[in-house]
């Protein structure tokens, strides 16, 4: 009876500890709270696009081409006669498909790599920063449309070229951070007792390298968001008649002396997607450095 009370009483506290802390980021930073809920936002309206989109967005109509905002389309139509609100809501099934492809990519590359050349140095740490060096020499966006010609165009294509690109700043980060803790003396400790290497990189190293991690993850969400759309306008990403915020830019090019109004709405949307992402990535590192400096 008294372990069952205990037990309860455990629960009671850890729910309020975790409500305290959630409580306590939203006062401390309210700025990456508003970017946390609408990133949360945007995800659901992917998720449930079909549900949300007042029409198809793959939907033509010629004769309602070029339409303004009214009360039957919010946002107006595109020069196909496509309800902009729906390839818009669409749009963001792309955006974040890409964001995370190209981010997920990077971070399966760019992390091992850096945590590996920081932790072994010598002729390993010099040989990959060169390799890493070269790819950041040149242009990011000249290179991705580089690699897209040579792959092809696509979505898919395109993401990998971005992954590739972006790969560079997650070995640098990781790199330093590993190289910043390598010398501490719970490393050193864990070598002496014989642990694996293995072992010391995810028990003690890890730990220490993602707070910087999850901004750089962020802050790259962003800019492979930003990425899509600009290869999209370039028509070297998502192929017609995909809803993609960069394609919708595109389109608001071509008209923009009939119809200016279709610019907005996917320009607003990246520039918004891309400062949520920064915002959130940096709130979370914060939080995540606070709370391992208060743990030790």
């Amino acid at each position: 009876m008294t372990t069952t009370a205990s037990s309860m009483s455990g629960d009671v506290e850890s729910r309020n500890g975790f409500g305290s802390r959630v409580l306590g980021f939203v006062r401390r930073r309210p700025a990456a709270t508003v970017a946390g809920v609408f990133v949360l936002m945007l995800v659901v309206m992917a998720i449930f696009a079909p549900l949300l989109a007042p029409y198809d967005p793959y939907a033509q109509d010629v004769v309602g081409r070029l339409q303004p905002p009214s009360s039957t389309h919010w946002l107006g139509t595109d020069d196909y006669g496509r309800d902009v609100l729906s390839r818009l809501i669409y749009g963001s099934r792309i955006s974040l498909q890409a964001s995370l492809q190209a981010v997920a990519l990077a971070l399966v590359l760019g992390l091992p790599l850096g945590v590996i050349a920081g932790y072994r140095s010598g002729w390993v740490d010099t040989a990959l920063t060169r390799i890493m060096d070269a790819l950041m020499s040149a242009p990011s966006l000249v290179l991705a449309i580089t690699i897209v010609a040579v792959l092809g165009s696509g979505i898919t294509n395109a993401m990998l070229a971005v992954g590739l690109v972006m790969a560079p700043r997650f070995y640098r980060v990781a790199r330093a951070s590993t190289m910043d803790v390598r010398g501490d003396t719970y490393i050193e400790a864990s070598v002496a007792l014989g642990c694996k290497t293995s072992r010391t990189i995810m028990r003690h190293i890890l730990p220490n390298v993602m707070p910087p991690i999850v901004l750089v993850i962020s802050v790259s969400l962003g800019t492979a968001v930003a990425a899509e759309a600009s290869l999209s306008f370039l028509g070297l990403g998502a192929k017609a008649p995909a809803a993609s915020w960069g394609s919708m830019l595109s389109t608001a090019a071509s008209n923009m002396q009939l119809a200016p109004y279709l610019v907005w709405p996917p320009g607003i949307m990246i520039f918004l997607t891309v400062l949520a992402f920064t915002y959130l990535g940096d709130g979370v590192r914060r939080a995540l450095t606070r709370s391992r400096n208060g743990s030790n």
